[in-house]
């Protein structure tokens, strides 16, 4: 933005002049190189790589990732996928390991992410300048809950071809009921019914029960069916013996505990399961450099906010006690407008997005987000991204206040950025910088459904 200085010769900077005026020199010295690339700058002819400092991307120094833009435009979910393919291959060792959980919210969106596609010869100089490897993922596993019908999993990615790395996702009693609040509003339980879900979380759940009301029978509750057997019981013996309380909780409390926890089961059928048998995410075992991808985006808004909450809060938990088997994990999530948005209810699910957002990068644990509009995402997880990246952006959006500080040369410019641009804002640039990225490895969500067409559901006799 400078202006030229009245008498002298005039050069045009080569990648050491950008890397000094960037001051991205400080983090790519060989002893201590932390650079992870972004993309290529373009001017006058030259194409100069630009860098990111991991230190601010994945922490300890800041941490997080934000993208904004139109819908199909702005490749936000290509720049995520080229961006963790530089992460995986640039990520020094001495930091540690690192992995990726992402969230599948669109369609088919990151079904295909171990499946090769067809690079242009410019995007295969830009993987080379950047000494990427032009490859998909060598390690993806996916998850997916079952059908209503329980015969096939409730994935776009459901080729034979491609079933060998697909898993099942489904949770019993003794995972769900420590995440009920997700499912159970404010207007449904109240402090009564809450403590009335704690008595029986902590001493009915999965521990011998036994009490005079009812016989001293012993109980075993390890699934929802058990669950539903012990209140019809309890329910029954109060009537019988014509009491309308039992310890301390009330008649009416407990029919109405009883009816929204048993119909958890129903209303995530697929996720949750009756009879207590779960298949889960490897937490403990997690491996380097690997891609671990949750497919939701055919599910019910209930059972998406039951996998997001009870999914971080395990990656939260076991990375607190460095058990988690990776050092750094990202995690990607999609339509940050609806899970995080800046009005509306407070839900489970915003709280756990800002909570990561403002700790998660003391224990390793990264969020790269992605939306639309970023003027109606909660202010404090996008002011908490460390690195801000925007593709193409809709001109009503770049009116709001939010974009105040950008300049109007520069809100012209990316009101109509090409595929494959766009503008970062780093910590360490003194100012946001245009990058051209090349076209991720891996095949697109709709090149893939194209390619691997859905296989048939089987039969109630096939099954």
């Amino acid at each position: 933005p400078l202006q030229p200085v009245p008498m002298g010769r005039v050069y045009l900077g080569d990648d050491h002049d950008v890397s000094v005026a960037l001051r991205m020199d400080a983090y790519l010295r060989d002893e201590a190189r932390t650079g992870i690339p972004v993309g290529i700058y373009r001017a006058g002819g030259m194409e100069s790589p630009i860098y990111l400092d991991a230190d601010f991307l994945l922490g300890p120094e800041a941490a997080h990732l934000n993208i904004t833009g139109v819908s199909g435009l702005a490749t936000k979910t290509s720049a995520v996928e080229w961006l963790l393919a530089s992460i995986f291959a640039h990520f020094p060792a001495s930091k540690g390991s690192v992995a990726a959980v992402c969230f599948n919210v669109k369609g088919p969106d990151l079904c295909f992410l171990d499946q090769p596609a067809a690079l242009e010869e410019q995007d295969r100089r830009i993987y080379e300048r950047l000494d990427i490897p032009a490859k998909p993922f060598p390690r993806v596993q996916y998850y997916a809950p079952y059908k209503a019908r329980g015969f096939t999993l409730n994935t776009l990615r459901s080729n034979p071809a491609l079933q060998h790395n697909v898993s099942p996702l489904t949770w019993g009693l003794r995972e769900v009921m420590q995440f009920a609040e997700v499912l159970l509003t404010k207007d449904d339980i109240d402090a009564k019914a809450d403590a009335l879900i704690d008595f029986v979380g902590s001493r009915v759940v999965d521990v011998p029960f036994s009490d005079a009301l009812l016989g001293n029978r012993q109980y075993t509750v390890r699934s929802f069916a058990d669950l539903d057997t012990f209140f019809r019981d309890l329910i029954d013996a109060m009537e019988g013996a014509n009491r309308e309380q039992w310890r301390t909780h009330h008649v009416a409390t407990i029919r109405k505990v009883r009816n929204r926890l048993v119909n958890i089961a129903t209303r995530c059928e697929g996720l949750v399961t009756n009879d207590g048998q779960s298949s889960d995410l490897p937490f403990g075992s997690f491996e380097d450099r690997s891609v671990y991808v949750i497919d939701v985006a055919n599910l019910e808004e209930d059972a998406q906010d039951l996998i997001f909450a009870r999914v971080v809060s395990k990656l939260r938990e076991f990375l607190e006690r460095r058990t988690l088997g990776v050092d750094h994990l990202v995690v990607f999530v999609d339509e940050l407008n609806k899970y995080a948005p800046t009005d509306g209810p407070e839900t489970y699910v915003r709280k756990m997005l800002l909570d990561i957002a403002e700790r998660g990068r003391y224990l390793g644990l990264v969020l790269f987000s992605a939306q639309q509009f970023r003027s109606q995402v909660h202010r404090r997880v996008v002011g908490n991204s460390g690195t801000a990246i925007y593709g193409r952006m809709d001109p009503d959006e770049l009116a709001t206040p939010g974009y105040s500080g950008i300049g109007a040369s520069t809100k012209i410019k990316l009101a109509t950025l090409a595929k494959g641009q766009l503008m970062v804002r780093h910590p360490h640039f003194a100012q946001p910088i245009f990058v051209r990225f090349p076209r991720p490895a891996v095949l697109s969500g709709r090149e893939g459904a194209e390619r691997f067409p859905q296989g048939a559901e089987p039969t109630l006799q096939e099954a």
